[in-house]
């Protein structure tokens, strides 16, 4: 997938919130629709204040998750990157270990299949994230594409006061 030049700025803005807010740590599996905060984390370049968040790539979305949760627990601040299937996945993660054990990760979560038009399999588990995250009670914000920092902001905010993962979603191609 093509990163469009507003979705790369995104990406970046995004990034430069997490390290602001004194993230040092990203991991996750890549998804087309994180495509440009992928190819930064990966590349960054000559951009000075990307040089302090270290990412980790991961082979599966629960190992991401364990990862970052060994970071917070080692005193980070730590970020997961996965699509909505992966976190479909991770959930029994989530709960047996960040839920019980009060270990708050951020997680970073593209909305596949948010309208209706995607792959099957996308639009089951789309159709439901939202009702998904209510269940298990995890706090969630759609990502503002033109306010990324103001949508970091509030999803760090509601993770440090419930002390909860929380989720920022994802919907359109960063």
């Amino acid at each position: 997938m093509h990163t469009t030049t507003a979705g790369s700025t995104t990406a970046r803005d995004l990034l430069h919130s997490l390290v602001d807010h004194g993230y040092t740590l990203a991991t996750g599996v890549p998804c087309s629709l994180l495509t440009g905060a992928f190819r930064l984390l990966e590349e960054p370049g000559d951009d000075a204040r990307l040089a302090g968040l270290r990412y980790v790539p991961a082979p599966r979305e629960d190992s991401a998750i364990g990862i970052a949760s060994g970071a917070v627990v080692a005193g980070e601040r730590a970020v997961v990157l996965m699509q909505n299937s992966g976190l479909g996945y991770s959930l029994n993660v989530i709960t047996s270990l960040n839920l019980i054990y009060d270990v708050p990760v951020l997680l970073i979560v593209s909305w596949r299949g948010h309208d209706g038009n995607d792959a099957v399999e996308h639009d089951v588990i789309g159709a439901e994230l939202l009702n998904l995250l209510d269940l298990f009670r995890l706090p969630h914000t759609v990502l503002d594409p033109t306010d990324p920092a103001g949508s970091v902001s509030t999803a760090i905010d509601q993770m440090d006061k419930e002390q909860r993962c929380s989720v920022l979603i994802v919907r359109e191609g960063i």
